[in-house]
This record gives structure tokens, sequence and C-alpha cells, in this order.
């Protein structure tokens, strides 16, 4: 079985945010640089159930971490 491939756009769908390609770049723009030493999950931006989605998939190492480390780089 094929792990499905997310993207930036599916995240931020699953987050609730605006996921077309220009929302996604906007968001980006607005909220870098977050400092070297914030987890992504901790960036104020994110809202309690954001936050919580984040942090999860990233301690499990879910589906979504390869994506959400994208995210996370590219806001660096």
């Amino acid at each position: 079985m094929q792990a499905q491939l997310h993207t930036l756009n599916n995240l931020f769908a699953q987050l609730g945010l605006p996921a077309d390609d220009n929302a996604v770049e906007s968001f980006i723009a607005a909220h870098r640089p977050l400092a070297n030493g914030t987890a992504l999950y901790r960036a104020p931006f994110w809202s309690d159930s954001q936050r919580a989605f984040l942090k999860e998939e990233i301690i499990e190492d879910a589906d979504w971490a390869g994506v959400i480390d994208e995210l996370n780089g590219r806001l660096r």
C-alpha cells in the first residue's frame, strides 16, 4: 500500500487555512522568519487545535511529518 503524499496546500486545508498557492505563499511571507529556537508548533500564530495537530504529527513522525518539515524550513 502506498502512503499518501501530502502537499503544503493539503496541510493548509487540514489546518483550516486558505490553501491556494497564493494564500500559502502569503502566509509564509507574513510569518517568517520564525526564530530558530522556536519549535514550529509553538509559533504564536497557530490556534490551539492547529498547534496540537502539528505537535502530534511531528512527535509521532506521522503521515504529515514530511510536509510539516517542509513548512518549518520555509518559515526559517
